[in-house]
């Protein structure tokens, strides 16, 4: 038997573990800006609806509830400007991370197909090619891509890790390029919910794709926009014939979001409240956390949108992983997510309000 790990990288995360024993060392106690997992509550409203269906003996559909897609393409309208959505517009999948690395192997990729995606990007792109032994290709603009070969193209705005926000011009220009090369497009767009400096369009808008979702689909998750992270709820949305065969697929497959979470998401999407809150939380940490990093020096490129900044101090990652651990700060290095990151860290603001502050005292010092 061969072993499928031994296609994948080395897991990123445990490079990191003996820095974030030096920052924990530390007197306060670390303050964690690696991983960007949400730390504030699950809304009121949210848990309400997940308890109220948690006496659901039976077997969820891969498909969800009829209210689930409603739902579903209620908001895609109202928050992504779709028009003429239906029910074979949207699937929910068990959380994005599942769906970015199993796609491949879900649209029958295999040796001599390529998979592209951003020379900087979300490692699980590259892991999904490799999971189905196809090729991962990293690009710079997507339009610049050798289109032989290519099966599936990843679009990420706004991007993890550096919170750049592509135009609509960029995302037109790439939806155009790849139906011109008969190129599946999707579109990752967890973090559409949180710009700053831009405002975050998707693909399935009309001055984008023109009205049409042929070979075009979108990615959503509920992890950022509503502290869902530990919920596992997000869907898909745009072509019919490819989410209906990925239905097709994830039927034989068993991949069902849980009842609980199907009525949970739908409390979710219809509640904007709630979204303003966190944003409210999330933008003056960010504020705070930019203002001090610097002031210590550091240069912030991009970041107009997402939970991150994306900061250098025009030295190697890991000297400046080191140095951070050395005041309890804990901070992703840039070359988690390709090599042309080497040179920065990616700094989460998904802290406490008090452990943002402590950070900003230690960068202070």
């Amino acid at each position: 038997m061969s072993a499928v790990s031994s296609r994948l990288p080395v897991f990123p995360w445990d490079r990191l573990e003996p820095y974030k024993a030096t920052a924990a060392a530390h007197p306060d106690g670390i303050v964690d800006l690696s991983v960007g997992t949400p730390v504030d509550p699950v809304p009121a409203l949210i848990q309400r609806a997940l308890a109220g269906a948690a006496d659901s003996p039976g077997y969820p559909t891969v498909w969800g509830t009829a209210a689930l897609r409603d739902a579903l393409t209620g908001w895609a309208e109202r928050r992504l400007g779709a028009r003429g959505l239906d029910h074979t517009h949207v699937l929910p999948v068990v959380g994005s991370k599942e769906l970015v690395a199993w796609l491949p192997t879900q649209l029958g990729l295999g040796a001599g197909d390529k998979v592209a995606y951003p020379r900087l990007a979300y490692p699980t792109y590259e892991v999904g090619a490799r999971l189905a032994g196809a090729e991962p290709v990293v690009y710079d603009d997507p339009t610049e891509l050798d289109p032989a070969g290519l099966k599936l193209l990843w679009l990420n705005s706004p991007s993890n890790p550096t919170g750049r926000v592509l135009s609509k011009e960029e995302l037109r220009r790439a939806v155009a390029w790849a139906r011109e090369h008969g190129v599946l497009l999707f579109s990752d767009e967890c973090y559409l919910e949180l710009g700053w400096e831009a405002e975050p369009v998707s693909v399935l808008h009309p001055d984008v794709c023109g009205g049409s979702y042929e070979g075009i689909v979108a990615v959503h998750s509920l992890s950022k926009r509503s502290n869902l992270a530990g919920y596992r709820a997000a869907f898909i949305a745009g072509d019919p014939a490819v989410l209906g065969e990925l239905l097709q697929i994830r039927k034989h497959g068993g991949m069902m979001v849980s009842a609980p979470v199907q009525a949970a998401t739908v409390a979710a999407l219809g509640d904007t409240a709630h979204v303003t809150e966190q944003r409210a939380r999330y933008a003056a940490r960010r504020s705070a956390l930019r203002t001090a990093f610097e002031g210590a020096g550091f240069r912030i490129e991009h970041s107009e949108a997402s939970l991150y900044l994306w900061a250098t101090r025009d030295e190697p990652c890991w000297d400046t992983v080191g140095e951070l651990s050395k005041r309890g700060i804990l901070v992703a290095p840039g070359d988690f997510y390709g090599t042309a990151g080497g040179r920065f860290v990616r700094v989460a603001f998904t802290a406490t309000d008090e452990r943002v502050e402590a950070a900003v005292r230690r960068l202070a010092e």
